[in-house]
Parts: structure tokens; C-alpha cells; sequence
């Protein structure tokens, strides 16, 4: 027996906000058997944006029973049944917030339909309500009121039992229990980077965490947001590479999110660097800088998530260290450049100064944004006992990571061990803080070998 809800509330927080309306229909398993739906006051103002969405007005809310004067019959007709729903922990969530003000603790088996048809209908575009029953020919006249959503619920619900012949494995508990023994199975307990793929085996989620098994289980049993919970309903198989170092576990994770862009990872996503600074040697021998887009092949100085902020950047080096507004692309002309009519600039544009003393400048600066000039290894702990990992940095800049055995004692054997990895700011924060924080230890190039 089960009980199909959906709801309606003021926010997306079942610990501040209000239910406005709710829905329930009642399925005997072949049918619906019965149905109810009431507005409530929520006894709290409406936000407008949340009234445009529902279409749900404080006035439409007033005079009606507030959660109190109904929790009765809900409870009566919930009671002894599998609680149904679309994302139904957000419902149910709410629903426990709100018998928790009134000092009941309700306690109902779930079953989401939204796992549940990822399950039944694999390769879905879109698992959302509206868009799943589109493509299912399932009408829904009246979304985002609780009655339109839940009776579509109830439609797509029917669907899948004529799909799904042992209804009893249907409870969530038991589906969620199979789903997180089948993708959590061997997980190691290891410091590393994992991956979450959707149906489609696209990459969702990529993570750093210093034990991945326990990462993983809290993602699962992340109940708190919704956008969690979409997450959680999206991922069908669970990838990892173990690193042993946390170092390189930041590092490969930025590396990685920048790379695959996944739909979760929305706030890395957002650093993503488009804009590179080259440098490069014109016909009269002086070395030339120039902001352009990411070019695949070619590494480049520094990277920038848009061209005016790459273009602070080189304005800020060029008067800084005195360099030529023409070899950087900042100023336009067949001529001297602007900085040289002001006397800012040496006259390598016109072949005052010489590409000796120009280009040392330029180094300079460069090397003064970076690591200095320095070239040295970080050492880390390895994936087991018998190796390192090695973090490389080369004339300043950051080169990439590998792995090495701590019997290693020559310097070819660390360089052919480094997976090569692009430079960007973000990673050489995060390289200059673990120094600091950590102490790792930190080889020059000149000094002798040894891992200890």
C-alpha cells in the first residue's frame, strides 16, 4: 500500500521554511484508491519568486488550515504505507519538520521514483518530473501545485509496477541498500580523487577526499539539500585513482574538474581557466609576451579565467618591470609604444635597449609571479610503502606529478616518472599553501637524493 505525496513550500530549507500545499493519493498497488489536497498556511510570508514558480499567493493561503489542523488526517493517511514521491526525501523531510514542531516523530518507509526509474528506465535524458513524463506521453496540467504534481507521480508510479514485478523490493531502504553495496564495494579507505558517472557514463562529480570509501558513504547518505539529493539519484557507477598524497590529490582534482567540466561541480567549474600567457622570441631576438586563448598543444605561462583579467595581469608586470607595452600586445603601433613616450619603457620597441637587458626583464618578472626562479621536487607519501609521489616545479613554474620508487637516486629517474600537468594560478596556491602548512620536504635540483 502506498501513499503518493507531493508539496509545495516557501524555500528549499525544511528547517526555516513552510509547506503551502500538499497533496496525497492513495495506490493500492493496481490503482489509485483515494485522494486529498489542502493549501495551508504557512503562517509566514511567501517570497514572490517562490509565488511566480507555484503560483501560490499569501492571499491564496489565507483562511486556510494552518499544518496543525490537518496533521491528523495526514497522519492517518500515511499511516501503515510506503511513503511515494519524486526527489521524495524532500518531501518527507519536510513533512518530519513539521510533526517534529508538534512533537511527533513520523517514521515512514520511502520510495523515490525518481531512483526508481532510473533503475527501470535506464538512458533517460533528463530524470526530472516534468521532463520524464513529456517523454513517457504522462500530461500534467497543473505543475508545481502539489495535486497536477502528484497526480503525474502517481501516473509515472503505475508505470513502472506494470515494469517492476516484486513490488516489496521496491522501499527505497532496500533499493538505496543494494544500490550503495554495488557502487561502494571495494572502495579503499585511501587518500586519493573519485569520480561519479551518470547513466550515460558522463562524469558528474569529481572529489578529493583522504579516505574515499567514507567520502563516498557521506555523499550517499547526504539527505540534507536537494541538490545533493540530485546528485545522489544520478549516479550509477563510481570511479577512483588513489594517490597516497594529499598534494596530489589536489592537484589531479583541479586538474581533472577543469578538464571534464561535471554538471556538480559547479563552483570549481566557475575557475576555469580559458586564457593563457606564451612568450616567444621575435626576428630581432627580444622576448615577446602574448595573451590568447588555451592552445592544447602549447603549455603556457599562466592562465586566466577571462582575457581582462589576463590583461591586469600583464599591464600590471609591464609597469612594474618597465617592459614594452608593443611586445606584450597592449599597444598597437608600428612605432614606439605609449610607456616609451613617457619614459616607462627602455625602447626595446624601437631597438633602443638591447634583447639582452630587455629579455632579463622580462625573466624577471616572471620568475618574481612564479616560484622565483627556483627548480625543485616536493616529496610526498606514495600510493603503498614502496614508492614517493613527486610534485614538480621547473624555473617557477609548476610541471606536474608522478610516482616514484624510494629506492630511486638519480634525477632522470624522477623526471621520467612526471606526468605532465598545466600551470594556472589555483594549482600554484595550492602547492604554496601545502608547503607552507605541511613542510613537505623540498629537493633542489642540485641537491643529492634521498627519500628517507
Amino acid at each position: 500500500m502506498y501513499a503518493i505525496i507531493d508539496i509545495e513550500t516557501t524555500g528549499l530549507s525544511p528547517a526555516n521554511e513552510k509547506i503551502t500545499e500538499i497533496a496525497i493519493i492513495l495506490h493500492d498497488g493496481k490503482q489509485v484508491t483515494d485522494t486529498f489536497s489542502t493549501l495551508i498556511d504557512p503562517e509566514k510570508k511567501i517570497p514572490y519568486r517562490i509565488t511566480r514558480m507555484t503560483g501560490i499567493s499569501n492571499q491564496m493561503v489565507k483562511g486556510k488550515p494552518k499544518f496543525y489542523e490537518v496533521a491528523k488526517q495526514i497522519v492517518e493517511l500515511t499511516q501503515n504505507r510506503i511513503l511515494v514521491g519524486h526527489n521524495v526525501r524532500f518531501d518527507y523531510n519536510f513533512l518530519k519538520n513539521e510533526f517534529k514542531s508538534l512533537g511527533y516523530e513520523l517514521n515512514l518507509k520511502t520510495l523515490d521514483t525518481v531512483k526508481l526509474s532510473r533503475k527501470l528506465i535506464p538512458g533517460r535524458k533528463s530524470y526530472s518530473l516534468g521532463l520524464l513524463c513529456e517523454s513517457l506521453g504522462i500530461e500534467n496540467k497543473a505543475r508545481h501545485r502539489a495535486m497536477g504534481d502528484a497526480t503525474a507521480t502517481a501516473e509515472l508510479f503505475s508505470l513502472l509496477l506494470t515494469l517492476q514485478t516484486e513490488h516489496h523490493n521496491l522501499v527505497t531502504g532496500v533499493i538505496s541498500e543494494s544500490f550503495n553495496k554495488i557502487i561502494t564495494e571495494d572502495l579503499p579507505e585511501q587518500t586519493g580523487v573519485y569520480y561519479f558517472f551518470d547513466n550515460s557514463n558522463n562524469i558528474i562529480y569529481i572529489g578529493k577526499s583522504n579516505n574515499i570509501r567514507h567520502r563516498i558513504f557521506s555523499h550517499l547518505n547526504n539527505n540534507m539539500h536537494k541538490r545533493a539529493q540530485e546528485m545522489k539519484n544520478a549516479i550509477s557507477k563510481v570511479e577512483y585513482q588513489i594517490t597516497g598524497s594529499e598534494l596530489v590529490a589536489l592537484l589531479l582534482e583541479s586538474e581533472e574538474i577543469k578538464k571534464h567540466q561535471p554538471f556538480f561541480n559547479r563552483t570549481q567549474r566557475r575557475t576555469f581557466f580559458n586564457y593563457g600567457l606564451y612568450s616567444f622570441f621575435d626576428d630581432n631576438g627580444y622576448l615577446n609576451l602574448k595573451l590568447i586563448r588555451i592552445i592544447d598543444e602549447l603549455n603556457p605561462l599562466f592562465t586566466y579565467s577571462s582575457m581582462q583579467e589576463g590583461k591586469e595581469h600583464l599591464f600590471k608586470l609591464t609597469e612594474k618591470y618597465s617592459l614594452c607595452q608593443k611586445l606584450n600586445g597592449l599597444y598597437n603601433t608600428k612605432g614606439a609604444c605609449f610607456h616609451y613616450q613617457i619614459g616607462q619603457c627602455n625602447g626595446a620597441c624601437i631597438g633602443e635597449e638591447s634583447p639582452e637587458n630587455y629579455n632579463e626583464r622580462v625573466r624577471m618578472a616572471l620568475d618574481n609571479y612564479h616560484f622565483g626562479n627556483d627548480s625543485f621536487f616536493i616529496m610526498d607519501k606514495g600510493r603503498n610503502k614502496e614508492e614517493k609521489a613527486v610534485v614538480k616545479i621547473e624555473n617557477g613554474r609548476y610541471i606536474g606529478f608522478g610516482f616514484i620508487s624510494r629506492n630511486a637516486t638519480h634525477l632522470e629517474e624522477i623526471n621520467d616518472c612526471i606526468k605532465p600537468m598545466r600551470d594556472n594560478r589555483e594549482v600554484r596556491q595550492i602547492i604554496k599553501g601545502f608547503i607552507k602548512r605541511k613542510k613537505l620536504p623540498v629537493i633542489k635540483y642540485s641537491d643529492k637524493i634521498s627519500f628517507g
